[in-house]
């Protein structure tokens, strides 16, 4: 069945209203919208509350090379768990995702999934190895339309090419995604910097390391007039960096974890790799620090940063394990308890920073669109409500290492729908009857 009657869901956490879909396009919006409907599948929305299908600008799917820890279905499948109808493959795969022949392999493979968009992020540099500018015009006018490009997991470090990359996106309307890492101040480097690292003995991960990245690419983008975005922002530094940065007008975006708004580097006392991620878990100060940044508007969107890994590269000691951490199921669940929840974000802010902006930063236009009449119909439902307890094997990722497992959080994925197809539905998967109309 193509049509379908959403029946009293709060919009965006307001007032109930009807939503009426049909052929993937929203037909009908608003109270009793749908009382002369007849002939879709109905869905009960009362106590449910609609968002727009959440766009995730920061997310590994490992494909190619490494299917031991993700592929793309699996990935996708996770994200439409999450409430995801569109996310970003980043560039780090093996090969490297910094041709147009990758990029647009990792795309079709979303399209052949049919669980949501998959949009390929382009590697800056040839290999991530930082010397050389990858393939950017070619994968741009490649099939999969990259607009964002990243060396994720690698610093751009040498300036002169961080300047080059952001001279040569704004031909086609790019960004730079920067993972702000010094490398020279981070080798070595196992949790953040602070009396907890001296006394657990582990290398310390400095702030400034992070920090002093993200001033010099705002000034690098200031000088050439570029788009620059923020990977995983961390410190209260750098979020009083980028508030400097847009108060001067300077066109930069940034984005917060779902993990750095919730953890701290407490949880590293007892040495779980679970925790081991990049950049680290930060001080208390830094969580309440990167809270007030979305809040206020300074960090703009949630990104998950979902880093799988199989489970012999996490379940080691310390120093051997991989950084990164899962999150696609649980991001909206980890926003709602620390920011929505709190009463420092609504519901429709949420949808800003997890859907509209996301879409904007990364010029997906199909995506991040309100709800409301000849929209596509990319919908998530979720039970504020609710809450469940977080078991690392109940999860579509191929994937376990959650720093959540044994977590109760709030709030529950009901149902999404990808362009009016559902991709969830109570709760459980649904498998695609059409592909048809994957995102181009």
């Amino acid at each position: 069945m193509s049509s379908y009657v959403i029946r009293g869901a709060r919009l965006l956490g307001n007032d109930p209203v009807d939503i009426v879909f049909a052929d993937g396009v929203i037909t009908a919006v608003g109270p009793g919208a749908a009382a002369e409907v007849s002939g879709h599948d109905e869905i009960d929305g009362t106590g449910l509350v609609a968002l727009p299908g959440l766009v995730d600008l920061h997310t590994h799917v490992r494909e190619p090379g490494r299917e031991d820890a993700e592929t793309v279905l699996t990935g996708s499948r996770a994200a439409a768990r999450g409430g995801f109808t569109c996310v970003h493959a980043m560039a780090n795969t093996e090969p490297v995702a910094d041709t147009a022949g990758v990029v647009e392999q990792v795309w079709r493979l979303g399209r052949e999934g049919g669980y949501c968009d998959v949009q390929p992020v382009g590697a800056v540099t040839v290999g991530l190895q930082g010397s050389q500018l990858a393939e950017l015009g070619a994968m741009a006018d490649s099939a999969a339309g990259v607009r964002v490009f990243s060396d994720d997991g690698k610093c751009v470090s040498d300036a002169v090419l961080m300047r080059r990359a952001l001279e040569y996106v704004k031909a086609f309307d790019g960004v730079v995604a920067q993972h702000a890492q010094e490398p020279r101040l981070t080798e070595g480097a196992q949790m953040n910097e602070g009396p907890l690292s001296g006394e657990l003995g582990l290398v310390g991960w400095p702030a400034v390391a992070e920090e002093a990245i993200i001033a010099r690419d705002v000034l690098l983008a200031e000088h050439v007039g570029s788009r620059l975005h923020v990977c995983h922002l961390s410190t209260r530094g750098s979020v009083e960096i980028v508030r400097w940065a847009k108060s001067r007008g300077i066109d930069v975006t940034a984005e917060v974890t779902p993990h750095h708004l919730l953890l701290s580097d407490d949880l590293v006392r007892g040495y779980d790799p679970i925790y081991k991620v990049n950049p680290p878990l930060r001080s208390n100060d830094d969580v309440e620090a990167v809270r007030e940044g979305l809040a206020d508007g300074t960090i703009d969107i949630v990104a998950t940063d979902h880093a799988p890994h199989p489970m012999e590269d996490k379940e080691c000691e310390w120093s051997a394990a991989a950084f990164g951490m899962i999150g696609l199921e649980t991001a909206l669940s980890v926003v709602q308890q620390t920011m929505v929840d709190t009463g420092r974000l609504t519901w429709e802010q949420v949808a800003a920073a997890m859907s509209t902006r996301p879409a904007s930063i990364g010029r997906v236009t199909n995506q991040g669109r309100p709800l409301a009449v000849g929209e596509p119909a990319n919908i998530v439902l979720v039970d504020p409500a609710a809450s469940r307890t977080i078991d690392a094997r109940d999860t579509a990722s191929l994937s376990r290492n959650t720093p959540y497992a044994g977590l109760t959080l709030p709030g529950t994925v009901v149902a999404t729908f990808l362009r009016g197809r559902p991709t969830v539905r109570d709760g459980e998967l649904v498998t695609p009857l059409s592909k048809e109309g994957v995102s181009a």
